[in-house]
């Protein structure tokens, strides 16, 4: 490579050590810059969704429900809860109401971005009344906010227990 351009005639290697610097910290640079973003938005993610689940917790049907996106689906843990936002509001009104909603406790979370960073996605373990729970959902941002998109809670069961499960529920 001639970095003729960057030096003089009387020290060539000047040059070439200024190029080398500011290229070794362009190499630096940019991968930082990417892993803070990256690592800022799922900080984002985290908050939303713990806020999500408080919100629940403490009975606060308008931020909770303010989260979800107008066209939202909400899978539960019964075969037949298979919601749009409004048919799930309807049902969930009167637990609000009476202050006798869910309390789910994260346990661990995995959250997964689009290329364009504007979609998210995570699957979670939650602490619930049920017992361990999974959950997955989908996020997209939305001019200032994350707004959820999907959601699918289910219960967990054990792989040894599995025969008994399915024996109960005929």
């Amino acid at each position: 490579m001639n970095l003729a351009f960057f030096t003089s005639n009387k020290n060539t290697n000047f040059g070439q050590n200024i190029f080398m610097k500011f290229f070794v910290f362009l190499l630096f640079l940019i991968p930082t810059t990417l892993l803070f973003s990256q690592d800022k938005q799922v900080k984002s993610i985290d908050k939303t969704i713990d806020q999500w689940h408080s919100d629940a917790a403490k009975s606060n049907y308008e931020d909770y429900f303010g989260l979800m996106d107008n066209n939202a689906i909400y899978i539960g843990t019964d075969k037949s809860e298979l919601w749009k936002k409004e048919e799930f509001e309807s049902f969930a009104k009167p637990y609000f109401d009476s202050g006798k909603t869910w309390d789910f406790k994260t346990i661990s979370r995995n959250i997964y971005f689009s290329k364009d960073k504007k979609v998210a996605w995570f699957d979670e373990l939650l602490d619930t009344w049920m017992g361990i729970c999974r959950s997955s959902g989908v996020l997209e941002y939305e001019e200032t906010q994350w707004k959820l998109k999907h959601y699918h809670l289910s219960v967990t069961i054990d792989n040894d227990k599995i025969g008994r499960f399915i024996e109960l529920s005929k």
